[in-house]
């Protein structure tokens, strides 16, 4: 299975996106949406599990969504620090006991397993800025492994 991982979209959704996730089977977008329209744009390619951010003021979205993929349990929340863990993501952890934490908002690439959990957060996708380097991600899941692949935009 071919997941597709976005964040950080601020209220643009590269048009390069449509072309790199094309033959997803799901998308996951960790928060700072900026437009609900970005998702039914996403929607348009595959099923999507999406998250409010810090910046997604006025948005519908939930803190955290859990979500099964490829027989495995992924968590997404947008603000996330995989060393030190927050107080209000801990319980919802012990609950959901997820495989696979998918963030965003520090606007890096990061995939590393801490503790038996895949901690992945696909970097910054907005606009394009001086200095940023800018990606999303897909995750390529079968019964054995999960490879993560960052994809430049």
């Amino acid at each position: 299975m071919k997941i597709g991982v976005i964040s950080d979209t601020h209220g643009f959704l590269d048009p390069a996106v449509f072309k790199i996730f094309a033959g997803v089977e799901h998308i996951l977008h960790a928060g700072d949406i900026g437009y609900a329209s970005i998702i039914l744009e996403l929607e348009a390619i595959a099923p999507v599990t999406a998250v409010h951010g810090n910046t997604d003021m006025g948005l519908s979205f939930r803190e955290t969504e859990a979500v099964g993929l490829a027989g495995r349990k992924f968590l997404v929340h947008h603000i996330v620090n995989p060393y030190s863990l927050s107080d209000r993501l801990k319980p919802r952890m012990a609950r959901e006991k997820p495989d696979v934490i998918v963030f965003g908002h520090t606007h890096k690439q990061f995939s590393e397993t801490i503790g038996g959990i895949l901690f992945f957060n696909p970097g910054y996708s907005g606009k394009p800025k001086v200095g940023a380097e800018r990606s999303v991600a897909i995750l390529h899941c079968d019964e054995k492994e999960m490879r993560a692949e960052f994809l430049e935009l």
